[in-house]
């Protein structure tokens, strides 16, 4: 369908639902009317808002790889480590060159006059306090993974590091160390171990966010363009975004969030299934991993109907009280004194070690850089669209230098306390109280093993859960509402019914490829459908430059 009236409205607001900003017309020279032709009413009377092609072609493809998935789960499963292998092999140098892009763009608006900027007009206010701000951007962002590889990622690192390396027959390293590893030295082990953690939940990630949401938010709010990922195009395409480039674009996002949610949403599953296992004796397996999606998805659509104030908002909040209180406790209870020093080491050892491990040329490390890096930077990737656009959607009234210094720096700080307080712990009970339950244990149930080594273990191990099942909610609330912004053509008050639909999605796509791969297809599907949106960044980059030199600049 052709979302351009003859007609456009007389002001932006109603075009898309927010309010027309100040001096906002330097780039975009016409006002454009999104959705409007194709709101409709079913048969049955429920609403619908959508954009035709985007939505159709969306769902229907999502539809048939979830029904495929189901019925040649190996097949599915070998086509995306397959996809995942030739992504590591060939380009791996690319998404680690593109992240390092994504850094520095983001340091030099902040320093530059460009940072002035205001999202939403000179005169525009922010629509939520500093506290719910946090709490939402965060939640979102990264809360599955920090619980899932709070204690995963140091420890195995540690272990790594600690091991040295090993080469194969054919010359290449066969260990999983990374850069040269520490052989031998527990305490280099540790700096290094905590040093490669930091570096995937660091600037580089956040950064990836920011480059999403401030395109998003200046061509939305600034610009009088719809909320959807092709408005970041229209440096480059013009009006062409309103036809089939736009709607390829913004198809591709509606997967790159699909895949890279269902990883997560798996993620968290997985790890409170192992959860439940460990404190409730509940069986594992397939049957209780599709039960526990089903369940958390069925809440997840409650707090999407609820809306973002009432849903998302107060889940967010609840959760960073909970995960604060977890975090305290850890720390208190914990080696307290390694922690506190080990926090500003840890900062050190990442800034030293920093060029090495964002070096994307002459890497020897290749399974750490390769199956780690790779795939953090993938999966962070594929989550832009969802994570930015709902970032985006939020941060009305920031500066741009309040916007970056804020996305870079605070979740970065709260994600480098959090991993050097659950890494730091866990390799001390394995350095000096010779506790070896987490090392060999599996992924999902490290972080109860060394919960189960402190006091109250059957309390914090509890609250372990009901983080986990939160940070599931929330990130699958939070997407549908971004995946109906974009199936609605930009507009962000779509009817519940959608917001509905595509929740039941996130938990259908999750299921099929839990059932079919595990965590290993969920990670090739997240690699597979994060190297396109590289290319989307990339010119994310330019459109930011290009759309912040024609705004009016702030004191």
């Amino acid at each position: 369908m052709d979302n351009k009236p003859d007609n456009p409205p007389d002001t932006q607001s109603e075009s898309v639902g927010v309010p027309a900003p100040e001096g906002a017309a330097n780039l975009i020279d016409t006002d454009y009317k999104i959705g409007q032709d194709n709101y409709q009413a079913s048969p049955m009377g429920v609403n619908i808002d959508i954009h035709g092609a985007v939505f159709v072609f969306s769902s229907l493809i999502v539809l048939a790889f979830v029904i495929l998935a189901l019925a040649l789960p190996e097949q599915a499963t070998d086509w995306f480590g397959a996809a995942k292998d030739w992504i590591n092999s060939n380009m791996t140098w690319f998404i680690l060159l593109s992240a390092n892009i994504f850094v520095v763009l983001c340091l030099v608006l902040i320093v530059t006059p460009l940072g002035k900027v205001r999202i939403g007009g000179a005169s525009a206010t922010p629509d939520f306090s500093y506290l719910g701000w946090f709490s939402m951007l965060f939640a979102a962002g990264m809360g599955i993974g920090l619980m899932f590889y709070g204690v995963a990622e140091p420890l195995t690192h540690y272990g790594t590091s600690l091991g040295g390396t090993s080469m194969g027959e054919n010359g290449m390293r066969t260990d999983w160390a990374p850069l040269g590893a520490a052989a031998d030295n527990p305490a280099a082990a540790y700096s290094l171990s905590m040093a490669a953690t930091i570096f995937h939940w660091g600037l580089h990630p956040w950064a990836i966010y920011a480059i999403v949401a401030l395109s998003l938010a200046i061509f939305s709010y600034n610009k009088g363009l719809p909320l959807t990922v092709r408005s970041m195009f229209y440096p480059i395409l013009g009006e062409r975004i309103w036809g089939w480039p736009g709607h390829v674009i913004d198809i591709l996002a509606v997967f790159a969030t699909l895949f890279g949610l269902a990883t997560s949403l798996g993620i968290g599953a997985q790890q409170a299934s192992a959860g439940l296992t460990h404190l409730f004796g509940i069986p594992g397996g397939n049957t209780t991993l599709v039960l526990l999606i089903a369940a958390i998805t069925a809440v997840a659509i409650v707090s999407i109907v609820a809306g973002v104030d009432k849903g998302v908002k107060r889940l967010s909040e609840a959760n960073m009280v909970l995960a604060f209180l977890l975090l305290m406790f850890v720390i208190f209870v914990g080696p307290t004194l390694l922690i506190a020093t080990g926090f500003f080491k840890n900062l050190g050892s990442y800034f030293t070690e920093l060029p090495f491990l964002s070096n994307p040329f002459a890497r020897d490390d290749a399974n750490f850089s390769q199956g780690w890096t790779t795939f953090y930077w993938a999966w962070w990737i594929s989550w832009s669209p969802f994570v930015g656009m709902f970032i985006a959607r939020i941060s009305r009234g920031r500066s741009v230098r309040e916007f970056l210094t804020a996305v870079l720096l605070v979740p970065s700080t709260i994600s480098v306390l959090w991993m050097t307080a659950f890494g730091t712990t866990a390799i001390n009970q394995l350095q000096e109280e010779g506790f070896e339950g987490a090392k060999n244990a599996d992924l999902p149930v490290q972080l109860f093993e060394v919960l189960g080594q402190l006091p109250l273990a059957e309390i914090t191990s509890f609250i372990g859960i009901v983080l986990v099942i939160v940070f599931f909610v929330t990130s699958s609330d939070s997407g549908s509402l971004v995946i109906d912004t974009i199936t609605a053509g930009g507009k962000i008050d779509a009817p519940k019914p959608q917001r509905v639909f595509w929740g039941v999605i996130e938990g259908a796509i999750a299921i099929a490829l839990l059932v079919g791969g595990g965590l290993a297809a969920l990670q090739s599907a997240a690699v597979a459908a994060g190297l396109p949106f590289t290319l989307v960044l990339l010119v994310g980059c330019y459109a930011i430059v290009k759309g912040l030199m024609s705004e009016p600049r702030g004191k």
